[in-house]
């Protein structure tokens, strides 16, 4: 499908706005968050297009950027996978290219992929300082710039960053530098996007949770099974970006929000049933980083 055969929204839909026929560019995505974000706009009947490095199949990471893209068609969606790195501004062009090319534009980009290591100043290697640096803050940057051309076409553009906000206390400071600045530079940067496009409508915001998310970055790297129990399940973030998603991008911009305080403005407070082991009261749920 080129730009002339993009499908136009249907006259029928309710009048709440959806992502039907909206086209989402996604980093990463091959599971966890960014998966459950592109599940959710699937049910809408929306295009995803998936930029991520998971090819083949991983010992220790379920799923490829191929078998999600079987899972976003099966709950109602398009999907486009493609195999690139958000480090690489070529696989950025082609992933931009393509979502122009098969699905007419972008109406969302969605800054999923990160890289993070919680080691301290002395401990953390270059090569992991660089890293986080590289796909945190740089490909943030990078593939919301590149894909600006299209939401400045789009009709509600969004650049949706999963970062925190930027809280100064020498508690979160002093904690993990080196994964510090590369979260915050995530937020910089989307606030930084906000602030240069807000005259031209494209929204640009922030989202992180009070709780841990059951990914494998938590399970791998931040405590094992122990916190995946103590944790919320990837739908409740994807149901808060959706609401972020289908704002009016001129009316909410600019704007480092909490998942939780997204879905009670919406009118979701019962937040029992995106318990990882339902059942788990709240007050036993493992307190994510970045938030006092």
């Amino acid at each position: 499908m080129n730009a002339q055969e993009r499908r136009e929204p249907d006259p029928a839909a309710p009048r709440k706005r959806t992502l039907r026929n909206a086209t989402l560019l996604i980093s990463g995505g091959s599971r966890g968050i960014g998966l459950a974000i592109a599940l959710r706009a699937a049910a809408d009947g929306a295009d995803i297009v998936l930029l991520a490095k998971t090819d083949a199949p991983h010992p220790r990471l379920e799923g490829t950027v191929h078998t999600a893209a079987e899972q976003i068609r099966d709950a109602g969606g398009r999907a486009l996978p493609v195999v690139g790195d958000v480090r690489d501004d070529a696989d950025i062009a082609r992933a931009v290219h393509l979502a122009v090319r098969e699905f007419g534009g972008i109406d969302a980009v969605v800054n999923n992929a990160s890289a993070i290591d919680l080691s301290t100043t002395r401990e953390l290697s270059e090569k992991k300082y660089d890293l986080m640096q590289d796909v945190n803050v740089r490909g943030t940057f990078m593939l919301a710039r590149a894909a600006l051309p299209a939401l400045l076409e789009a009709e509600n553009p969004h650049v949706l960053s999963l970062s925190p906000p930027l809280n100064l206390s020498p508690k979160w400071l002093g904690a993990h530098t080196g994964y510090t600045l590369a979260k915050y530079g995530m937020t910089l940067a989307t606030l930084g996007i906000a602030a240069e496009f807000a005259p031209q409508g494209v929204a640009a915001n922030t989202l992180w949770p009070r709780t841990t998310i059951a990914t494998a970055a938590v399970k791998n790297l931040l405590g094992g099974e122990r916190v995946m129990a103590a944790s919320r399940t990837p739908e409740i973030y994807a149901d808060a970006a959706y609401e972020v998603l289908t704002a009016p991008a001129r009316e909410l911009t600019g704007r480092t929000l909490i998942v939780e305080e997204v879905l009670a403005e919406a009118g979701i407070t019962d937040l029992a049933g995106y318990a990882a082991i339902p059942g788990t009261p709240d007050e036993s749920l493992f307190p994510d980083i970045f938030l006092d």
